[in-house]
């Protein structure tokens, strides 16, 4: 598929999801911008009026509490960054509700944080509140929950967040806006800097360099290019560019740099759940000939290549897998409690009792890390 028809499907997608970052929402003194919110909210819209499905991914809440707080600078320290969450939460969803009511719509706040979408019974029930919400013509606003997110267990940036609700909603299309018009090859300001149209692969982003976040935000480019590679191993093809081009992007797409997705390596739901976005409640350690196994593709985890456990996890759950050298295998869903599994380590499988003769991870809930993009 070439840019341009990339750019078609993205420009007559059904079901998107659109991510702003706090740059794009706030003023110069960090408060909540509404003439900037109503005017993405008036391209928003106009996409909805020609029947698609929007769901919003908004940062800001942090920054949105700062100005209340008498805040100058982003706070640093957790407790802080907490309070302003939930003074800032507020101010944004006001916000955003202020700006589509004008068109009689609604909106409804969805809050996530990692801890609830590692669990794959409280993703499911994300997914299904975000659903009905589309069903009953309110328009998602989906931010990461700050106020009780810890740092070690934070999406890390709305940019990350958006990428794993795209994959969650089976989203068609992601767009990714900031305050740059799309990748450039280095930083824009620099004399030459060449604007990316395309990227296809990790072979194209070489050579490429990626700032960090700004003043008020968490997500430079390198966490945008990063989520976009990972919205396409979900299958959600990507366009990221800056915000003052949101009426082109959610119009005719042909701004701004586009992520093609790769259907070969493409995962499934379950397999992109389990890697990024399930919490591993334990671990297995496999011998060099299972870790050549599994990596293969297609090829179930047997007791006989599993030289160690770590963990007090039970059959169902997801753990992290780790070669001889402790490095990272995947991630599965494992069959066995971790008492019963201990006991079948090294064991071939003529060698155990009939009711554990079943792969400790099948194929089909076997997830490796050798595929990535």
């Amino acid at each position: 598929m070439s840019s341009l028809e990339l750019r078609a499907q993205i420009a007559s997608a059904r079901r998107i999801v659109v991510k702003l970052g706090t740059s794009s929402l706030v003023d110069a003194t960090g408060a909540v911008s509404q003439q900037k919110i109503d005017r993405i909210v008036d391209a928003i819209e106009a996409r909805i009026r020609r029947g698609t499905d929007v769901v919003v991914v908004s940062s800001g809440a942090i920054a949105a509490g700062m100005g209340p707080l008498g805040l100058k600078v982003r706070p640093q320290d957790l407790a802080t960054k907490q309070a302003a969450a939930a003074v800032g939460q507020i101010h944004l969803a006001q916000s955003w509700g202020q700006s589509f009511a004008r068109y009689g719509r609604t909106i409804g706040q969805v809050l996530l944080t990692q801890s609830g979408a590692g669990v794959r019974e409280r993703a499911r029930n994300a997914q299904r509140t975000i659903h009905r919400l589309r069903q009953i013509g309110a328009v998602p606003i989906v931010n990461e929950n700050d106020t009780v997110a810890t740092s070690e267990m934070r999406f890390g940036d709305n940019d990350r967040l958006s990428a794993i609700v795209g994959t969650l909603i089976s989203a068609d299309a992601l767009v990714l806006l900031s305050d740059v018009e799309g990748l450039y090859d280095r930083n824009p300001a620099e004399p030459g800097a060449q604007l990316i149209d395309e990227v296809r692969s990790g072979n194209d982003l070489e050579g490429v360099q990626a700032g960090d976040g700004g003043v008020f935000g968490t997500g430079g480019m390198a966490a945008k290019v990063s989520a976009a590679r990972l919205a396409t191993r979900g299958g959600v093809p990507v366009l990221l560019t800056a915000t003052e081009l949101i009426e082109q992007a959610l119009d005719t797409a042909d701004v701004g740099t586009v992520f093609h997705t790769r259907p070969e390596r493409r995962l499934n739901a379950w397999k992109f759940w389990a890697l990024y976005a399930a919490d591993a409640e334990g671990v297995l350690r496999l011998d060099a000939g299972a870790v050549k196994a599994v990596t293969r593709g297609g090829t179930s985890l047997l007791a006989v290549g599993i030289t160690g456990i770590e963990g007090d996890f039970h059959a169902g759950d997801i753990v992290e897998i780790l070669g001889p050298e402790s490095e990272v295998v995947g991630r599965g869903e494992v069959a066995y409690d971790a008492h019963e599994l201990a006991s079948m380590l090294g064991k071939h499988t003529a060698e155990l009792a009939e009711h554990q003769r079943r792969p400790v991870v099948h194929a089909d809930y076997l997830s490796n890390y050798a595929s990535r993009l």
